[in-house]
């Protein structure tokens, strides 16, 4: 049946909406797809669950091409399984938690790793029941501390994640490799640009781990790639150690540098007070930045990091997250330096760094900086610097981190330059192991009869977040302009004027085109004008418009593609043959 407007539960809106950011989510809400109930809860209204159907449907299709059988699981869940897992510590603040009438821990569900793996260990015990992939479309709830974007970062969404379950590495390496190609089916139905990186499996552990991230500006990762197709998000991205320099700096002198507490600053001072001896200016990048933060790990206990980079880099807390997780990362306050007396705050030096050095915290160094390299830092006493200091030579650190920035033109792991560029994840695919299943004891006999841990695969794609990417894509300054396997229609039909000619025509136009298969969206409104109806159809954007009005007079109606702009009269008799090859294109 058509949708008539006259009826469709619709209000459109000529206004973004105030709360918007970016270009799709304003217009999802001013076409009537979502609306906001909360920050980062959505209401999805007819239009939009035409659309969102269309997606889930092209996932359903290409997991079940691969032999990936569906199920759903609930959305709220016992705390137990997580427990097993550790992951109602690990999740800290992300994971809604709640208790039921009888004061027992539940939550609700974001992701359902623990639940697919007790089915599994519930029903079958032998290797001939291997391999198995299972898939839900489910609802999801992250406590996100900042939702932002509207449905593409959202604190309650719906995902299709999916696990697949073997005997064995090989078992896995083959699951994972079919999730993969039709990841790659799937996104390429769905219509945007999309890169493939590798990733950091982060909290949800395992080995090889890689993001689908939609190509976007307004993405709010950040991924690089080099001339050679490497691609990984900032995250995973391993800039190589500096190789080892020759030592050409005399000996570390230390020199009063007052009221030099940030590195602007120093390198003023520097340059004034303590000018270089080859004639160049002092620059940041001379300078080594010893940056503290205070690691909070899941059962609370609270350790000191330190972290030196370059002067003229920054820590990126994207990166530094992923490292140290699962702690959480919060700054070090004043409570903290007063608890170190030997920090002396502003001109913090690698003299008292390190777990064998007089704070006892410890130390970690940037690896762009190389063994033999000389630089200014602090001297561990108020408005004093020592330069000259060697890595190496005068100091050694605990060990190395890649939490540091990454800029344009670094050197990435192939020895080429990286290019930044910003994306959305779309989909993330995970080869976890054996980590939930050895810890829920899901174990299966091999073909010698002996209990094996089984190995599992973990796959995920954000479904409310894939609606959201397109409508970012496939837009103008006149609305959106769907991709038309997702479109909420197939054909908008506008009847405009007061003659009932019209709407008369237009209804065996209709029911023609349903005849065909076709689904059409139908502006039936009488007391509407036909600006407002043309403002709407543009708005909504469904592929094919069809507008019926003046030109009945002369036997011909309007057919106009949404994206192109293009516009054909063609004799109202062959209508429903001309929009046939339209929309499927013979």
């Amino acid at each position: 049946m058509a949708m008539r407007m006259s009826s469709l539960f619709l209000r459109t809106l000529r206004e973004d909406p105030a709360d918007a950011e970016l270009p799709g989510h304003k217009l999802l809400v001013r076409a009537g797809y979502v609306r906001r109930v909360a920050p980062g809860i959505y209401s999805w209204l007819p239009l939009g669950m035409k659309v969102r159907a269309k997606v889930e449907g092209i996932i359903r299709e290409e997991m079940e091409a691969i032999g990936s059988q569906e199920v759903l699981f609930p959305a709220l869940l016992p705390r137990e399984p997580y427990e097993a897992t550790n992951r109602w510590t690990e999740y800290g603040p992300n994971l809604f938690r709640l208790k039921d009438r009888r004061d027992t821990d539940m939550l609700l569900g974001p992701t359902h790793e623990e639940m697919f793996c007790l089915a599994v260990k519930d029903m079958y015990n032998s290797y001939k029941d291997l391999p198995l992939a299972l898939f839900q479309i489910q609802t999801k709830y992250r406590d996100e501390a900042r939702p932002r974007a509207g449905i593409l970062r959202a604190r309650e969404f719906v995902m299709k994640d999916s696990y697949s379950f073997d005997v064995d590495q090989a078992g896995l390496q083959k699951a994972y490799d079919a999730h993969r190609d039709a990841y790659i089916k799937i996104f390429e139905r769905l219509g945007f640009e999309y890169v493939i990186v590798h990733a950091d499996s982060g909290a949800m552990g395992g080995s090889a781990s890689e993001e689908f991230l939609a190509v976007s500006e307004h993405g709010e990762d950040t991924f690089v790639r080099d001339e050679s197709g490497y691609a990984a998000n900032v995250e995973a991205v391993e800039v190589p150690q500096a190789a080892p320099v020759e030592v050409t700096a005399g000996p570390a002198h230390v020199e009063d540098t007052p009221d030099t507490p940030t590195i602007e600053t120093l390198v003023a001072a520097l340059n004034k007070d303590h000018p270089r001896d080859d004639g160049r200016e002092w620059t940041a990048a001379d300078t080594l930045k010893n940056v503290l933060v205070m690691l909070v790990h899941p059962d609370g206990t609270r350790e000191p990091l330190a972290i030196g980079v370059p002067g003229d880099r920054e820590v990126d807390p994207k990166r530094l997250e992923v490292k140290v997780a699962p702690a959480d990362v919060e700054p070090f306050e004043d409570k903290d330096f007063a608890a170190h007396p030997t920090l002396a705050k502003g001109y913090i030096g690698p003299g008292v760094l390190g777990t064998d050095k007089a704070s006892g915290i410890r130390y970690l160094l940037d690896p762009s900086i190389a063994e033999g390299s000389a630089w200014v830092t602090g001297a561990d006493s108020h408005g004093r610097h020592v330069i000259d200091l060697v890595y190496g030579r005068d100091f050694t650190a605990d060990g190395t981190i890649q939490a540091a920035q990454i800029r344009e033109g670094d050197i990435g792991p192939g020895g080429l330059p990286l290019r930044l560029a910003r994306g959305v994840e779309m989909g993330h695919i995970f080869q976890l192991g054996t980590k939930y299943a050895e810890a829920l004891g899901l174990k299966v006999l091999d073909e010698h009869g002996k209990l094996v841990t089984v190995t599992m695969g973990s796959y995920g794609v954000g479904v409310t977040r894939a609606v959201g990417m397109i409508a970012e894509d496939n837009l103008d300054e006149l609305g959106l302009i769907w991709p038309r396997e997702i479109a909420p229609a197939d054909v908008h039909v506008v009847a405009t004027g007061k003659d009932q000619a019209v709407f008369v025509r237009a209804e065996e136009l209709v029911r023609g085109l349903e005849d065909e298969g076709l689904e059409v969206l139908y502006d039936d409104r009488q007391k509407v004008s036909p600006g407002v109806k043309f403002k709407d159809a543009e708005l909504i954007g469904v592929p094919t418009i069809v507008v019926l009005g003046k030109g009945l007079a002369d036997g011909t109606i309007e057919i106009k593609d949404r994206r192109s702009g293009d516009r054909r009269d063609v004799p109202v008799d062959d209508a429903v043959a001309e929009v046939l090859r339209e929309v499927r294109g013979s």
